[in-house]
């Protein structure tokens, strides 16, 4: 599992706040988990976000961002974020609250 720990703080931080997150290791990186859903994860020095498929056509028209592809598989309502797209503080608080909006009307996944 290869995360960037200084932005797996970063998004720690941003999320202190809410009452049900806990951190769960999956697709190579460290996913935060918001009542019980998936909702921002960090592999290497991306972020990987859920945003829903309405916000995704937006999302991807920003800086750094690209569609997520996960085992030859396009993951609609996620978006991974190279670094450039995320270290100044107002592109960094555009994803986490964008997929902190998404989060609240996310289904949760099967147990």
């Amino acid at each position: 599992m290869a995360y960037d720990e200084n932005l797996a703080d970063k998004v720690r931080e941003s999320l202190v706040h809410l009452p049900d997150v806990y951190e769960k290791a999956m697709f190579g990186g460290l996913c935060f988990m918001v009542d019980g859903k998936m909702c921002i994860c960090v592999r290497n020095t991306e972020l990987m976000c859920r945003v829903g498929t309405d916000e995704a056509e937006t999302a991807l028209e920003r800086n750094g961002a690209r569609q997520m592809v996960h085992g030859g598989r396009t993951m609609k309502g996620y978006v991974y974020v190279e670094d450039t797209g995320h270290t100044k503080p107002s592109d960094f608080n555009y994803w986490i609250n964008a997929c902190l909006k998404y989060n609240k009307v996310a289904k949760s996944s099967k147990k």
